[in-house]
């Protein structure tokens, strides 16, 4: 469920007063944060984000395309590692293949 929009959307406190210093100064230093259930406000467009993903901190630079979106949603927090190898596939081949016939070869 959305968060009312009477109440406005949620950034951490502390994160927001950094982006506001750096925006006073005009400076462009990659900011470190741990709230990842922070949403992305029109000041933070520009800046680079360290996001933490649980293991390591993850930059990304905020785009006027990211407004309105959290932080957590540009830091993944799961690594795909495929589905198998060759070998597993040659394996399952080879198993499935005993008993059935071998498919035709495609044409080009």
């Amino acid at each position: 469920m959305a968060r009312s929009i009477k109440k406005g959307a949620f950034v951490d406190e502390h994160l927001r007063r950094k982006i506001e210093e750096l925006n006073k100064k005009f400076d462009k230093k990659v900011v470190k944060t741990w709230s990842r259930r922070s949403t992305v406000f029109p000041e933070m467009v520009g800046h680079t984000l360290a996001v933490h993903n649980g293991k390591k901190f993850i930059p990304v630079y905020v785009t006027e395309n990211m407004v309105g979106h959290k932080l957590g949603e540009f830091a993944a927090t799961r690594t795909f590692k495929g589905h198998g190898t060759k070998g597993d596939r040659a394996a399952a081949a080879a198993a499935a293949g005993a008993g059935a016939p071998a498919p035709a070869p495609a044409k080009a």
